[in-house]
């Protein structure tokens, strides 16, 4: 059975010498899940999980993130999970549609803190949480996005491989982890097509789940064996034609954690390739919002069906409007935390501007999806000229990575804000030296202003 290949990978997984750079790029996630929590841990829906969840928060082993406050396992991973994924900043695994380290690095951060790993070890939970989840989403496929979001679904079994990594359950025991976790995998698409706070609680879903399922099964509980390739398992009731052999190719030969997208701007990544080309167009031909006529941009099937709507009242619909984002990126060069302001969603210019732009189904486009986040972006001018740019790739994508020093650039951009800036860089110099902690408790989450930050 898949599930106990995957199992025995993961048992060895823990001993096994791991390649130097599969650590370096485990490290480069945790520091972009750092990035992209700060933001996310002060404001809805992290701010209401914290209250819903009181009881829990003030006593326990985990920690909120960034605050430091001592929480229990379960309630500090998931509200980790809905903070890491609120702000939109957070790594894309870009051929399987899924934002891995939301789940992953939620649920081996709490579990780790409970068992008091090592940093070492840590970070073996996450590289194990990113290649079984990643794996398994790519079997899932482009069938599985039509109705399910895989940071909710695929995320499930991240965290309960990277909890079950934490927990050393043995290979009946993990076998089992994945089992549970897979009846438990949901969350749907509608969530993030209307204007509403539920998303980040995918995140939250997944860690939650996959942490249950490895609880359980770490105390007997069985799961079905045969949840994915299973008659009705899941990928015959959530995909289509999975071919599961695919979910241990390479498996502990090559590292999906070192084939991570980046994310440069704050909002859906189907936008990204638009606002990347628009800015191109802008920065090459010097024109402003009122040189402009009208835009068209031609992308993937996804970014249509999602992200071609005109509103952009509030934070959530104008991080998923293409409209606006182009409109934004044309003025401002970027689509940063400061896009989402109530000041810059209402800027005239963007308001002026964004009604001008037409999103359209490229086919050729959408034929290298999702191996290929493309748009195209053609822009007419008041003078008369047409200006056309053809963006190949994202910025962040595996074929235009982010250097470690940009990593650590956006860190502290996110990051500072909340934490402030000497706590923001103690905390990066020791996630780039993670695997030399003997306790993961030593990595320095907490400080007077987290706290201030969370509490308000």
């Amino acid at each position: 059975m898949i599930i106990y290949d995957l199992a025995d990978y993961a048992v060895a997984e823990r001993t096994n010498d791991i390649p130097a750079d599969a650590f370096h790029w485990a490290k480069r996630a945790v520091i972009d899940w750092c990035a992209t929590t700060a933001p996310g841990a002060v404001v809805q829906p992290a701010t209401g999980m914290i209250k819903a969840l009181d009881e829990d928060i003030g006593r326990g082993k985990a920690r909120l993130f960034p605050s430091g406050a001592p929480a229990t396992m379960r309630t500090a991973a998931i509200i980790n999970a809905a903070a890491s994924h609120t702000v939109e900043f957070d790594d894309i695994f870009r051929d399987a549609l899924f934002h891995a380290g939301t789940p992953t690095v939620s649920t081996a951060l709490a579990t780790a803190e409970q068992e008091n790993l090592s940093g070492e070890d840590f970070l073996r939970c996450v590289i194990v949480g990113y290649e079984i989840g990643t794996r398994i989403a790519l079997v899932m496929g482009r069938e599985h996005y039509k109705f399910w979001h895989n940071t909710a679904t695929n995320g499930s079994f991240a965290a309960a491989a990277a909890a079950g990594t934490a927990f050393r359950l043995d290979r009946d025991q993990f076998a089992n982890a994945l089992g549970i976790a897979g009846t438990m995998a949901a969350g749907l698409q509608q969530t993030f097509r209307s204007d509403n706070l539920a998303k980040p609680m995918h995140g939250a879903h997944a860690a939650d789940s996959g942490l249950l399922a490895a609880q359980s099964a770490r105390h007997g509980i069985t799961g079905a064996l045969d949840i994915l390739e299973g008659e009705v398992g899941y990928g015959a009731a959530m995909s289509k034609n999975c071919d599961w052999s695919k979910a241990t190719e390479g498996l502990g030969e090559w590292y999906n954690v070192t084939r991570m997208t980046t994310k440069n701007h704050g909002c859906c990544g189907h936008t990204f390739a638009a606002i990347d080309g628009a800015i191109a167009i802008r920065d090459q031909h010097g024109i402003t919002a009122a040189d402009i006529k009208h835009v068209r941009v031609g992308g993937y099937s996804a970014t249509v069906d999602i992200c071609s709507g005109k509103s952009h009242k509030t934070p959530v619909e104008g991080r998923f409007s293409v409209p606006y984002l182009i409109a934004n990126g044309i003025t401002y060069g970027n689509a940063r935390l400061e896009a989402f302001t109530e000041g810059r969603l209402n800027d005239p210019l963007n308001v002026e501007l964004a009604p001008k732009v037409d999103v359209y189904l490229d086919e050729e486009i959408d034929s290298g999806f999702p191996h290929r986040r493309a748009a195209r972006v053609t822009i007419e001018t008041h003078d008369g000229r047409t200006l056309e740019h053809y963006q190949p790739t994202r910025i962040g994508d595996p074929d235009a990575p982010f250097t470690d020093d940009q990593i650590s650039e956006k860190y502290m951009e996110l990051a500072a804000p909340v934490m402030g800036d000497g706590p923001a860089r103690d905390l990066l110099e020791a996630c780039w030296s993670l695997e030399t902690l003997d306790s993961i408790h030593d990595l320095p989450i907490g400080t007077a202003a987290g706290k201030l930050a969370s509490a308000g």
